[in-house]
């Protein structure tokens, strides 16, 4: 039984780059392979979902729009904003997507308790609130019984580009960061918070983070 996570802080990286390592690396993984975090930044860019539908990006203007394999809608990333890309082995954790996605729910909801901010998921729609502002975005996909991509949660960013587009295929959804919430907040402090509560809540210890892919 492998007990062991790595996790990676890869700073402001390329975003198709990332995608292509991200299928890599799960493509090629075999059952004595470490599950993996990468905490991460992406320069500004729309991901299109699988199931997404082209009325939801209303007018996306000079920023990249790239059509991706995970779950949901169109939303957006750009700097200011914490990456998780969570790539574990489902079966071998024993658990399935819906838990999976339960815990990056709760473990943003712990980091932003963490930081003097309430938040709660939703049953009908994937993802974290505050005051009914969407704070944090999932999106999934499971190959070979594991998984990839992650979650999205916004701390000290530019939120406008939000307005180009339905956020989650959900007309006039506000997004909120958590610098709004409370001003002392640093993207360096939540990304180690955040390591540590999805380490947590996948049932390891907490993890020493890695610069890089070495």
């Amino acid at each position: 039984m492998v007990n062991s996570l790595i996790c990676r802080d890869l700073g402001v990286i390329d975003y198709l780059e990332t995608w292509e390592k991200m299928k890599d690396f799960t493509q090629q993984r075999d059952k004595q392979d470490a599950d993996e975090i990468w905490l991460l930044e992406h320069p500004s860019l729309f991901t299109q979902g699988q199931a997404g539908k082209e009325e939801h990006l209303l007018a996306p203007g000079d920023i990249p729009v790239i059509q991706v394999d995970r779950g949901g809608q169109v939303t957006y990333h750009g700097p200011g904003q914490l990456v998780a890309y969570v790539m574990v082995d489902l079966k071998r954790l024993g658990i399935g997507v819906r838990d999976l996605v339960s815990v990056l729910e709760n473990s943003v909801v712990n980091v932003l308790k963490e930081n003097d901010i309430s938040a709660y998921p939703k049953a009908d729609a994937p993802g974290v609130y505050v005051d009914e502002q969407k704070i944090a975005s999932l999106g999934l996909r499971v190959r070979r019984g594991c998984s990839f991509h992650g979650l999205a949660l916004n701390v000290d960013m530019d939120l406008s580009p939000f307005d180009r587009i339905n956020p989650c295929g959900y007309q006039g959804l506000k997004m909120l960061h958590m610098k709004a919430r409370n001003h002392t907040v640093s993207l360096s402090n939540v990304k180690i918070q955040l390591a540590n509560q999805l380490a947590e809540l996948l049932g390891y210890e907490h993890p020493t983070i890695q610069q890089g892919w070495k």
